[in-house]
């Protein structure tokens, strides 16, 4: 009788014990899904410069999705503003690398310039292609300040392409497709720009 009062005992302690660690799980779930949200924002953000913008840029999309160009397909876009005024826009674009699909975000400012371009998801080959996931790698990071047209539409390709860009050593396909993408991005903005940034009331 004793060990079964003792077993049921142990029983109810462990029942009040997951009854308690469910309640904690519960009621630490939302805070836990808002830190997750805000790493992934400033993850996202840290393609724009410090001091480019003021407002909250992923709480102002721009009204695309699904565009497809000649390279590569634009999913999202968001508007960076400074002071009121736009400073940058972000595209989320997908191209088709060596091994799979590579989502990008890339940053292009008021002005047209290339502000960054980071890879949000990617399977490329280690050791070859996988660099591009890299935070602020060289190679990516070589296209800051370009434009559409700096270098002209042929320049943007890589120089075994005949065009002005080196390449990740053994990964031509990853970084032509990061290229082309890149470009691609670059030239909806060039003609598209009156409308993008008409989002924020400038005219």
């Amino acid at each position: 009788m004793k060990r079964i009062i003792s077993l049921t005992g142990v029983a109810m302690l462990a029942g009040l014990g997951i009854a308690g660690t469910l309640h904690v799980q519960q009621a630490t779930a939302p805070y836990s899904a808002t830190q997750r949200q805000a790493l992934d924002s400033r993850a996202r953000l840290s393609v724009l410069p410090l001091g480019s913008y003021d407002n909250h840029p992923l709480e102002h999309p721009l009204p695309l999705h699904d565009i497809q160009l000649a390279n590569s397909r634009l999913s999202k876009g968001w508007l960076a503003t400074l002071g009121g005024r736009p400073s940058a826009v972000l595209f989320q674009s997908r191209t088709q690398g060596y091994e799979g699909p590579i989502d990008l975000l890339i940053a292009i400012g008021s002005d047209a310039r290339l502000l960054g371009v980071k890879t949000l998801a990617q399977r490329e080959t280690p050791g070859l292609g996988s660099p591009i996931a890299e935070e602020d790698h060289p190679w990516m990071r070589a296209f800051r300040g370009k434009s559409r047209n700096e270098p002209t539409d042929p320049g943007w390709a890589l120089k075994k392409d005949r065009g002005e860009f080196d390449q990740l050593a053994g990964a031509t396909v990853t970084s032509r497709a990061v290229l082309q993408a890149t470009h691609d991005a670059l030239r909806y903005f060039d003609e598209q720009r009156r409308e993008l940034l008409r989002e924020s009331g400038d005219e």
